[in-house]
Parts: structure tokens; sequence; C-alpha cells
């Protein structure tokens, strides 16, 4: 008899960074929680195949523009033509691994992400073996388990007496034995049914029906929410969370949940779960995106301006070549589109960054600064702490021309075609001879879809942040005014007074004009409201839930 034959795991190593499988662990939701390995095979990934919808958003940010994506095929929990069989039935297991094989041997890198860590997701074994026989080669990234991460992120301490044991239940695995789950802390992972069905069968094995439970649904993301009880009111708690929860629940059973809150952090966050609205464009918006975040809000971006090239390309033309043959000492950039405008202009006539070379060059605030570095450019000039990042912020800080140090008294200065001429007077008063060119324009962008017009309008969203004039004129203009009971957040007076004219209230104005010290101010706006409704024994609701109440006003 001949003995069998092992297939010998080829392991994805640096000579197949283009072909093979790598199964990725996403952990819970969260993409801080992501490895830097994850977030290496992501942004390579020819093909992605995923489990759940809900995974779209780390997919635009995290992979390229043209990657292919395919459900896995978890029936109503997948999407895509590969949902089902050709009979409409969801794919069994093996069918799965079939179509993960007949992927990867089209080639390429293939990414099959799994929530949580890989090495416990249901499934992982019979794809990994699959590609395995087939010679396609293979690795594992492991990711943050669901079980520890979840419960962490709910505030929970899964050990609070140090001597219970803590065991992890996958009912998808095949029924567990409740017999041997009736001491220390239990963790079930899977969907309502099968958690209400664990629930139920640990009261029959025993358990007492008083025993602590904490229900957690979509963990570790903005839109956590939590459910707690006790054993006996599991029916109550699938009723409460289990339908709303897209099918990704952990519940924790035993002392550990009876000590809930103990070391709550993350729903604690003073902008936790409020829908704030972003009047800006999608790039200019990504830092204060991420300051949202941090407090714990979601953001929705509806861009108010369209980008677009001047009329004609002259007036730039003309000054690109008084950069070339050194008319100018300075070049100011006061936006990130007029840093995009320059390096786009340079570009289509065959140039490139070291045109700059020997200029000093000036930056209105730290974001276009940013967008000088990724060019290559540190700028030379920008208003420090303390000094408005603005146009008259950079004039204040901007040098006076002195005929005995400066032989060049030329500025380039491109700009939007609607800046205002504060900047301009001002170095033209400093000594400096100025050239002010329209480098862009703006226009009003279309208006954004239906249910996001109506939402400003009918008070969905929590907040809105306004960073200019321009952005309250244009959100109005396209979107309507946003309902009296979303807060107003400003970046500065003049913001504030364009917003005021148009019959809005403000809350919050930023003591900085920077996007970082509005965002912290409407922070300190929302833990005002939170604590006031604590210390009042009143539930802690969001502006968009508080309807008909009056709300606090920013002093």
């Amino acid at each position: 008899m001949n003995a069998p034959r092992v297939a010998a795991v080829r392991a994805l190593g640096e000579s197949d960074r283009r072909c093979g499988v790598s199964f990725v662990g996403v952990g819970p939701g969260d993409e801080g929680l992501l490895t830097l390995r994850a977030v290496d095979r992501l942004s390579r990934a020819d093909a992605i195949v995923v489990d759940h919808l809900d995974r779209e958003e780390l997919l635009a940010t995290r992979c390229r523009p043209d990657v292919r994506v395919i459900g896995a095929g978890f029936g109503d929990d997948g999407f895509g033509e590969d949902s089902s069989d050709e009979h409409g039935r969801p794919l069994t297991w093996a069918r799965r691994a079939k179509d993960l094989v007949k992927l990867a041997v089209e080639g390429g890198l293939v990414v099959r992400i799994m929530d949580g860590d890989p090495a416990t997701a249901v499934g992982l074994a019979e794809e990994f073996q699959a590609c395995v026989r087939a010679g396609i080669p293979v690795e594992v990234v492991p990711g943050v388990p669901d079980a520890y991460a979840v419960p962490a992120y709910a505030g929970l301490m899964l050990i609070p007496h140090g001597d219970d044991a803590i065991h992890v239940v996958h009912p998808a695995d095949g029924a567990p034995d409740c017999a041997a789950l009736q001491g220390g802390t239990v963790i079930v992972l899977g969907s309502a049914g099968e958690i209400g069905e664990t629930m139920l069968e640990l009261v029959k094995a025993g358990r007492d029906d008083q025993t602590p439970v904490v229900l957690v649904a979509e963990g570790s993301t903005l839109e956590q929410r939590c459910a707690r009880g006790v054993l006996a009111d599991s029916a109550e708690l699938m009723e409460n969370i289990g339908e709303a929860s897209g099918g990704r629940l952990v519940a924790v059973v035993g002392d550990a949940a009876g000590q809930a809150g103990a070391a709550r952090w993350f729903s604690e966050r003073p902008l936790f779960g409020w829908r704030v609205l972003v009047p800006r464009t999608k790039d200019q918006a990504a830092p204060m995106v991420e300051l949202l975040a941090e407090h714990g809000a979601r953001s929705r971006v509806v861009p108010t301006i369209s980008v677009e090239p001047p009329r004609t390309p002259q007036q730039m033309d003309k000054a690109i070549t008084g950069l070339v043959n050194g008319r100018y000492q300075w070049i100011g950039f006061t936006s990130v589109n007029a840093v995009r405008a320059v390096q786009e202009r340079l570009t289509s006539l065959g140039l490139d960054v070291r045109v700059l070379a020997g200029l000093r060059v000036a930056a209105v605030g730290e974001v276009t600064a940013k967008a000088l570095r990724e060019w290559g450019i540190m700028a030379d000039l920008v208003p420090g702490e303390g000094v408005e990042q603005s146009a008259a912020g950079l004039l204040e800080v901007w040098p006076p021309f002195d005929p005995g140090l400066d032989p060049i008294s030329g500025v380039f200065l491109p700009r939007a075609d609607i800046a205002t001429e504060t900047l301009v007077a001002g170095l033209t008063e400093l000594g400096w001879q100025v050239d002010d060119v329209t480098a862009y324009r703006t226009v009003r962008a279309a208006p954004p879809p239906a249910e996001v017009r109506e939402a400003i309008k009918g008070g969905s969203f929590d907040a809105v942040v306004f960073t200019s004039s321009s952005t309250v004129r244009n959100l109005i203009g396209i979107a309507g005014k946003p309902h009296p009971n979303t807060v107003v957040a400003c970046i500065g007076p003049a913001t504030a007074k364009t917003a005021r004219e148009h019959g809005l209230t403000v809350d919050v104005l930023a003591p900085q004009p920077s996007v970082a010290s509005v965002i912290d101010a409407l922070a300190e706006y929302g833990h005002a409201l939170r604590t006031s409704a604590q210390e009042s024994g009143e539930p802690v609701l969001r502006p968009s839930l508080r309807r008909g109440g009056s709300r606090r006003r920013a002093r």
C-alpha cells in the first residue's frame, strides 16, 4: 500500500508578494486594531473576499481603488453574485473553499478577510486546506480576537477575582457542552439566535438564571450598543438588541458581566454615537473626521464646493515662467488646494518641485504645511501657536521687505478666485510686489442625495461643523438649513457671524481658528451635556434625540 501523499504548505513569502492567499484577521471592527501586516496586505490586494457588508468602509480606506471585492457567500450577510449557489441556497463551506481556490488560481494576491482572529474563525481550516491541496501559497495574519477586544470596549474586566476560568464558545462550531460551563465567565460569539439558544441551554444545564449577562452588538465600533440583564432576561435582551446587530454579537455571562461599567471608557467619550455633518471636500475633511472619531463621533462628509482649474491658464503659466526666471523671492500658499493647483500645473508643463528651489515658502497653517511636506517641501514660514491660522495670521508673521537684505521683492500668491484681498493688501504695505494669481476656481457643489438633505433638515444630525463662511452659505444653498436641534459649531467669529445671518444659533465657537480647536470645543460641549444630564438624573440623549427640549448654549 502506498503511503498517503501529504501536501506541503507553501508559505506566502517575499517571492510571492503578488500571488497567493492571505487569511487576514481584521479584529472586531475598530480599524485602529489592525496589525501592520494586515494594513500592508490590504493595501496590496488584487482581490478581497469578505463576509459582511459592513466592511465596505474598511475596503474604501485601506485598499486600492481597483481592487476586486467578492462576497464570501453568507446568504443575506454577504453581497454580490457569489452569496448563494445556482439554486439560491447559502453556500456550504466546501463550496466557499472551492470558489476561493478558483479565484486564487487566476493569479494575484487574494486577501481573505476574517473578523477577529482567523485562528478562531469558523471555516478557516477548510478554506486553508483547500488552498494547500491546490498548491497555492498561503499565510495567516492574526488579528485581535472579538472574544477579548469587545468586552474591553464594553468596559468589562473578564477576571474580576483573578481565579475564574474563561470559556469562549462559538455555537456555529457545534452545540457547546453547557453542563461544563457552570462556573467562571462564558463568552459566546455568534448570531442572536445562536447566543439566545446557548443562554437557554446554560440555564437548563443548571446555571443560575440570575447570573449577570452583558450583550454587545457592533463591539468596538461607533455603533456599539450594550444590553445588560441576567440569564432569565435572555429573550428580552435579544429582542432589544439582536435584530439590529447585523449578526455580530458577543455575550458575556458571569461575574464579569456583573461588574459592567467598572472599566467603561469607550462609550464615555464626549461625542460617542453623535452623527456630525462635515461640509467640506473629502480630502479637506480627513483630519476633521479623524479628530471627531477620537471623540466617539461618526462623520458624514458633504462637499459644498467643487475645485476646478482657472478658466484660462495664461496667468498661471506667466507666474510659473517667473518662478523659472527668478522673479520671486517668496511663494505663499493659503490652502491645500493652492498647493495641488501649482503642483498639477507644473506637471502639465513638464516641470517638478525643483522649480521652487531657492524660494522661501510660506503656508497659511499646519494643514497646508503638511500638504507641502508630502510634496517634498518644508515651509519656511507658518503661523505658530497662538497665531490665527488664516490670511490675517500669516500676514502677522510675514517679515517686511528690506532692500538691504532682500535682493528680490516679488511674491507669487496662487489663490482661489474668491479669495479676499487681506493678504495682498497687507504684503503690499510691507513693501512686497505681489502677483495675485488665480490658481483654481471654487464653484458650488451639486446637492447631496435626497436622504442626506432630509436628514439635515429633519434633525438626524447631532452637530454640524462650519469651517468658513462659504461652507455655511453653500450648505444651506445645496441642502437646506440644519434643524434647530442640531448643534452648530463654528471655527471663528466671521463664520459664526455668517451662520447667525442665515438664522442659525451658534452653540460652539472655537477659541482658536483651527480644526483641532473647533473639534475640541465641540467635545467640551458634548461633555457638558452629558455631565448635566447625569447630575440631574436624566438619560443621556444625543441632540438629535432631544425633541422639543431646550439646548444649552455656548457662551
